[in-house]
């Protein structure tokens, strides 16, 4: 039986010799909407600079978020924010964190201010289970987070909660744990990862903004391919794929989110890529999403 079919007869049903109220029928038949799918999107968000710079990467996240439904609230995994453990930001008013140094003062001086969502720290609690997930009320939100979502949603009315990296886990854990985030999909929250696929600050080439080295760019097409070809489990053993993997993902902070993004794609998605583009030799812009 269809939804509006349901409440339709509801209608005629007495209660204690009282017709129910619509509005509290509607309530009742919630549980039984088909809600589609919200996109799960990765995003290579680079510089902190890119916050307040009108570039070819934030000009094609703005265009992305009008291309996507309006969501609920955000689940943000943000390469920025490691724990001993798994937490969620479960304030209300999350501050707007400014962790780096050395640019220029108009980019210490942006405020992010989005709400939390207690609605999604609960429902992430709950699909997470039997995790543990604490509740953090010092953190906020971290230029990972706000620098893409400033692009997107730049009014800050989109409620943004951000999720822990347990940094004593392997690639395999944080694979399987985000899959148990699945359902938050149907519930109108959008899922983002925030890292860089090829991320190798050591190596910088810091005299050619647009340049990429050979490993990186090899990197770039490698994880393109394994991406389309759905070999998640090949990237989980990194590692093992060669010197251009090994110099891309010297630490796996910016890699992570990836894989995250990854073990929500539904069966049916295939990728989209955007910002393909590696910069200063070693970090790649590249991004992704997964989208019904």
């Amino acid at each position: 039986m269809k939804r509006k079919d349901f409440v339709k007869l509801l209608t005629l049903i007495p209660v204690a010799g009282v017709a129910m109220k619509l509005t509290d029928l509607e309530a009742m038949a919630a549980p039984m909407a088909t809600t589609p799918l919200m996109p799960v999107i990765f995003f290579g968000h680079g510089s902190p600079m890119n916050a307040i710079e009108q570039n070819e990467f934030t000009l094609k996240w703005q265009e992305l978020a009008k291309n996507i439904p309006r969501p609920n609230a955000i689940l943000c995994i943000s390469a920025h924010w490691e724990t001993p453990g798994t937490f969620v930001t479960a304030m209300d008013k999350p501050q707007t964190i400014h962790d780096f140094g050395g640019f220029p003062q108009a980019l210490f001086d942006v405020q992010y201010p989005a709400p939390g969502s207690s609605s999604l720290v609960a429902d992430t609690k709950e699909v997470l289970k039997p995790v543990l997930v604490g509740d953090d009320l010092q953190w906020g939100l971290d230029h990972g987070c706000w620098s893409v979502l400033k692009h997107l949603y730049p009014a800050a009315d989109v409620p943004v909660v951000q999720l822990s990296l347990d940094y004593r886990k392997n690639e395999q854990y944080h694979y399987d744990l985000a899959k148990q985030l699945f359902e938050l999909r149907k519930k109108g929250f959008l899922i983002v990862g925030s890292g860089n696929m090829v991320h190798n600050l050591g190596m910088l080439n810091w005299g050619n903004m647009n340049s990429a080295y050979d490993w990186a760019i090899e990197a770039n097409e490698k994880f393109k391919t394994i991406i389309q070809t759905k070999d998640h489990q090949a990237l989980m053993n990194y590692k093992s794929l060669g010197t251009a993997f090994k110099n891309s993902i010297p630490t796996p902070e910016h890699f992570w989110p990836l894989l995250y993004i990854l073990a929500l794609q539904d069966k049916k998605e295939e990728a989209q890529f955007f910002n393909d583009k590696t910069l200063m030799g070693s970090i790649s812009m590249t991004g992704v999403m997964f989208k019904s």
